[in-house]
């Protein structure tokens, strides 16, 4: 087995221009109350931003990556999973144009170094002591939470400030808030201004529960609809049932091409697609 290169990453200078960005839509007033403050707050302290999800987490960071490429200071954003890599990858070149925004993860590893590095944690290992600006997305979830070695790898990549990005701290994070090494920024409300949905629980044979699920999916066949499993198994099975009446995608982790079946159902406007928790965090439906 060929394994690769464990020298660490010599990292070059970022580029004069690479600060300069342009969202795509302006920040609401709560998102930018938060982000000025991130801005105003990260030279004394670690962050916190607990925010719900559809908050816009990558564009509240937005600002403060600004901030330190200006100072030619290294960003980096790392991620749990792989998928999410690519697609924060891509959104952050969208803002940020004239910077270098290198994904690096299983299958884009051959270049390394950019203005803006966005990474899976396992691919910190690379780069120890090298970033400024270290930004931790979702570390309560899957592989991150809870693995000693991945949060040994992360500290030692960062010689700067950390913000974390969830919403749902885990008990770590919420006591580094109370004992005040961690400030605590908190958005509770998403950009549309719409409640946050509650989930409702139906209990019936599982025929029953398969005819509710047809017919929902027909009353909401105008826009795209996931639908989450436990299983791989239940994955496949469900997702043949639900063929039967239209057309449907699927997706686990067990998919090679699973960033090819995203891509085609995030551009069909009234897709279905069966998932197990691997789209759980991240991925973004227009």
């Amino acid at each position: 087995m060929v394994e690769e290169s464990m020298q660490p990453v010599s990292l070059k200078p970022v580029k004069e221009d690479a600060s300069e960005y342009t969202l795509q839509y302006p920040l609401t007033k709560e998102q930018k109350a938060l982000s000025d403050t991130m801005i105003e707050r990260i030279e004394d302290s670690d962050i916190l931003c607990h925010c719900v999800c559809g908050a816009g987490k990558t564009e509240l960071v937005v600002g403060v990556i600004g901030k330190y490429l200006k100072e030619g200071k290294k960003v980096c954003f790392a991620i749990a999973r792989r998928q999410v890599v690519l697609e924060v990858a891509h959104r952050l070149q969208n803002y940020f144009m004239h910077a270098s925004v290198i994904p690096v993860c299983g299958g884009h590893t051959d270049v390394t170094d950019g203005d803006l590095i966005v990474c899976t944690t396992h691919q910190l290992y690379r780069y120890y002591q090298a970033f400024d600006l270290l930004i931790l997305d979702e570390p309560d979830a899957f592989p991150f939470y809870g693995n000693p070695v991945l949060h040994g790898i992360a500290e030692t990549a960062c010689r700067g400030k950390t913000v974390y990005l969830t919403a749902t701290p885990d008990d770590t994070l919420k006591q580094k808030v109370q004992d005040g090494s961690l400030l605590s920024l908190r958005l509770h409300v998403r950009p549309h201004g719409k409640p946050i949905p509650v989930p409702v629980i139906h209990t019936a044979p599982v025929w029953i529960l398969c005819m509710y699920l047809v017919l929902w999916l027909q009353v909401h066949a105008d826009h795209p609809r996931i639908i989450f499993v436990p299983s791989i198994s239940m994955c496949h099975r469900l997702a043949r049932l639900i063929s039967i009446f239209e057309k449907c995608f699927h997706v686990t982790s067990k998919d090679e091409n699973r960033d090819e079946i995203i891509e085609v159902f995030r551009n069909s406007r009234n897709g279905v697609i069966v998932a197990t928790t691997v789209l759980e965090r991240g991925v973004t439906i227009p």
